[in-house]
């Protein structure tokens, strides 16, 4: 078994909407809202789900760049959510953050060499006789060569760049990394190249990552675990090729159902195609967050919010539809749960 890195206990974060007055719960939008994950040492966990469900925002709770309305981040036992900015001095070094946007992530007026530099002189990691040896190094570990290091963030290409900012990321040799979708806006190919990289690193490095994304193929092809994450919540936790071979939740059906397939003939005639919009985190809907659009709803879901429960006895396969796990349980146990047929 491997130990917990970091735990997610209740997270909620929320924003004042834009042109509220008085600063209440309705005026507030609900961006993270009750979110508990665990993060084991060494694995990646994957979090999908649509834009402006969270993912992003539950990224920055995580390494310390925000801080969450309610609830709390345990790195190593330790709550790094309500720390003061000294002593997250301390641990900060511990987790970084690769972003989307390699070229605004980089200082346009700084040469590579500079910016490598700059976090392993700040927090004395390497002594600056040495600096020169370990910027190399960096440049050699994401597939550069060290003749680049006098160059400037806009002589590179958007692939090169992006290695650039992992180089970054590993400058001050962190544990944890949140990769916010840190492939979208490449080529197909240079994405391949990307997620290599970041899987031989993580072998290397014993690296622990969170992989946010939108492209459920690079999710799918890096994550040991998904979380899938709607309005705030994730609605579904399971190991990859469980959650890809079975999805329980309704949105997860949905998100793997709307991938294109090279031949449309194969397309399961069941599939979930999902109509109207998704409602506004700023006034979520009541009971589960998902039904207005749920093609299995019923009158409970209006009224009941569900919380992530195994979908069997005993799985590590987390769901918050009772609806759909119950139809799970009637089909493996037809005459009630495993507790009851033992009975």
């Amino acid at each position: 078994m491997k130990e917990p890195l970091m735990r997610i206990e209740n997270l909620k974060k929320y924003y004042p909407a834009k042109g509220a007055g008085f600063i209440g719960h309705k005026n507030m939008i609900q961006s993270v809202d009750g979110v508990d994950l665990t993060i084991y040492e060494g694995e990646t966990l994957g979090i999908v789900g649509e834009s402006g469900c969270g993912k992003s925002t539950m990224g920055r709770q995580m390494i310390a760049l925000e801080r969450p309305t309610s609830g709390r981040v345990l790195y190593k036992d330790q709550d790094i959510s309500n720390m003061s900015v000294r002593q997250l001095q301390g641990i900060r070094t511990e987790f970084q953050m690769i972003f989307q946007d390699s070229t605004s992530s980089l200082n346009p007026r700084k040469q590579i060499y500079d910016i490598l530099a700059a976090p392993m002189l700040y927090h004395g990691i390497v002594k600056k006789e040495n600096i020169s040896h370990e910027v190399n190094r960096l440049l050699n570990l994401v597939g550069l060569p060290s003749s680049v290091r006098h160059r400037y963030p806009h002589e590179f290409s958007g692939g090169q760049r992006q290695r650039i900012g992992i180089a970054k990321a590993l400058s001050i040799n962190p544990k944890l990394i949140v990769c916010d979708e840190p492939v979208s806006a490449l080529d197909v190919s240079v994405q391949a190249q990307v997620l290599n990289l970041l899987r031989q690193l993580q072998e290397e490095l014993g690296l622990t990552y969170v992989f946010i994304g939108h492209g459920l193929g690079a999710v799918h092809y890096i994550s040991n675990r998904i979380a899938v994450m709607y309005l705030g919540k994730v609605v579904e936790l399971a190991d990859t090729e469980e959650l890809f071979n079975n999805p329980v939740h309704p949105y997860s059906k949905a998100l793997f159902d709307a991938s294109p397939l090279p031949d449309p003939k194969h397309r399961d005639r069941n599939r979930i195609v999902l109509s109207g919009e998704i409602p506004s985190a700023a006034a979520p809907p009541g009971g589960c967050r998902f039904h207005p659009r749920c093609p299995y709803a019923k009158e409970s879901c209006r009224e009941m919010e569900p919380g992530l429960e195994p979908v069997s006895p005993g799985s590590s396969h987390l769901s918050a539809c009772p609806v759909m796990s119950d139809n799970i349980l009637r089909k493996d146990f037809p005459n009630g749960t495993e507790e009851n047929q033992n009975v």
